[in-house]
């Protein structure tokens, strides 16, 4: 196969595209599809201050080097949620790639914070995942406010949104529907979130990771063996394989025609919103949030 490009030999071939790349030719389509992503969403402009949320895997990596390379502000946050051996190797990729491109990184880590991800799990009589990410959540918020950063950004990407929408779809869940995207605006103590990858799958950011040469973190949680989510990715591969560019299609058409009808329903329906009398972080479970009721539990 032949670059569509340059006609020189394709070293990936996407065929939700019915084309193949040479490597520096699929450096810029990547590049590309991250402007489309964000100049198609209004996500943020290199006016913005962003904080981009970096796991140590290939999408956060690959998405914080990118930006960078576009000229963004951006700057990185990496959770240390105090895993045996897990947690010490992800930070140490995260690390060790900030030092190599010169880029600014941020540490907050969970044990420090009286909330290590072992003994939450210890504590808790309901599945790690949902905890953890409610934890995660919480502290990227709270970052992005407390510094004054004016976008948090995600390495989500096509495979991500596309297994969240079908799990929401199945549910049913209309508050879920109903914010679902590459943009959720900051409002009532909380932060603009937005998706840069929503337009490249988990195989084009992997090509990405590989020909700039990223060296990420390969190991999966030790905690999240089962989770539905992965079966649901799963089965969109298998639906891809058979039927190319049918994830971004189904994503887009939701943004375009399904996402609205739900945020209209949400917004007749009302949320009602309350400042953590704690911490200040928004919540509707009462008078203290999800994350100071896990501490109050831990002590």
């Amino acid at each position: 196969m032949k670059c569509k490009v340059c006609k020189a030999p394709a070293v990936v071939s996407l065929r939700a595209h019915h084309a193949g790349f040479c490597a520096d030719c699929f450096l810029k389509f990547f590049s590309r599809q991250v402007e489309r992503g964000i100049e198609g969403q209004k996500l943020f402009t290199r006016d913005d201050r962003v904080l981009v949320a970096l796991s140590g895997g290939k999408d956060s990596l690959a998405l914080m080097l990118e930006l960078s390379r576009q000229g963004y502000n951006v700057t990185g946050l990496h959770i240390d949620l105090a895993i045996p051996e897990s947690s010490a190797a992800a930070r140490a990729v995260v690390e060790a790639f900030c030092t190599k491109h010169n880029l600014p990184l941020m540490i907050k880590n969970m044990a420090d914070e009286g909330m290590p991800i072992p003994l939450v799990k210890a504590r808790l009589n309901r599945p790690i995942c949902s905890a953890c990410g409610k934890i995660k959540r919480y502290w990227f918020n709270k970052t992005a406010l407390d510094y004054g950063f004016t976008a948090l950004a995600t390495g989500h990407n096509l495979d991500d949104e596309v297994a969240r929408l079908f799990s929401n779809t199945i549910r049913w869940d209309t508050a879920y529907l109903s914010d679902q995207g590459p943009l959720l605006e900051g409002e009532h103590g909380f932060a603009r979130k937005v998706k840069p990858l929503w337009r490249l799958t988990e195989f084009e950011t992997a090509n990405y990771a590989f020909l700039m040469g990223i060296n990420h973190h390969v190991a999966p949680c030790p905690y999240s063996g089962g989770a539905s989510f992965t079966i649901h990715k799963r089965l969109w591969q298998q639906l891809e394989a058979a039927m190319p560019g049918k994830k971004l299609d189904f994503y887009q058409s939701f943004l375009a025609r399904g996402r609205p009808v739900f945020a209209r329903r949400e917004a007749e329906e009302g949320v009602s919103l309350a400042p953590c009398q704690n911490c200040g972080y928004p919540t509707s479970s009462g008078d203290t949030c999800g994350v100071c009721r896990m501490k109050t539990m831990l002590r």
